[in-house]
């Protein structure tokens, strides 16, 4: 039976593997993650179709066959490092969609608060996002699964936000909740992944952190958003 390379991309609280299967020991775990902070580092400033594996291994101190002894190639390491990026916090995004009021002044600030995690969470990630849009694009159904699973919740909790305001009379009537959810949850993606271009146009941060927390705040109450 051959080990699965990806074991640790299915389930981010597996123990990390060799790519042969074995669980390295203290020494070769700290060589798993130096390699996999290289790649990171290095994708901030480097294609992701150019990235190579003697430059990771050059980056980190040591030799191909190294890198290999745990990943049988580039992709499976960034698959690895965005499945990191998923468990060290999307759940934040649908936690201040299920916590928010959506109620006056206190309803638009949790809106504000989404607006204000998403764009800080691109920015963070930007390099590994990059490339799970890019490998989703060209059909590549694992990143097309990471990328399910970052916006998932998000999308789940804004529906089930859209759905109750529409049951008490507010909200979008006639509108199918789930497609309220999908496109709001594709413009706040979509203008976070492009805030550096719209700050070279000029735009502020913090005008696009307003303008999406008023697009999420009346799309799915109804209500004009407060006086700030």
């Amino acid at each position: 039976m051959t080990a699965n390379p990806d074991a640790t991309a299915a389930d981010p609280e597996a123990e990390p593997r060799a790519a042969d299967g074995r669980v390295p020991g203290r020494r070769g775990q700290a060589t798993r993650q130096k390699l996999l902070d290289c790649a990171a580092d290095m994708l901030r400033t480097t294609s992701y179709r150019d990235l190579k594996v003697v430059d990771i291994a050059r980056e980190a101190g040591t030799s191909p066959a190294t890198f290999y002894q745990y990943f049988p190639d580039v992709e499976s390491a960034i698959l690895v490092l965005a499945d990191e990026m998923v468990a060290s916090g999307t759940e934040q995004f649908a936690d201040l969609v299920t916590a928010n009021s959506w109620k006056g002044k206190a309803g638009y600030e949790g809106a504000e608060a989404l607006a204000s995690a998403m764009l800080t969470f691109w920015a963070e990630h930007q390099p590994v996002l990059r490339v799970i849009d890019l490998a989703t694009d060209e059909g590549d159904p694992r990143f097309a699964n990471i990328r399910i699973h970052l916006l998932n919740d998000l999308n789940n909790a804004l529906a089930q936000a859209a759905k109750e305001h529409q049951k008490a009379g507010k909200g979008q009537p006639g509108i199918d909740s789930e497609a309220i959810a999908g496109v709001l949850v594709a413009m706040l993606a979509h203008v976070s992944a492009h805030r550096l271009g719209f700050e070279l146009w000029g735009v502020r941060a913090d005008d696009l952190q307003a303008t999406m927390a008023r697009i999420v705040f009346w799309t799915v109450t109804g209500q004009k958003p407060p006086a700030t």
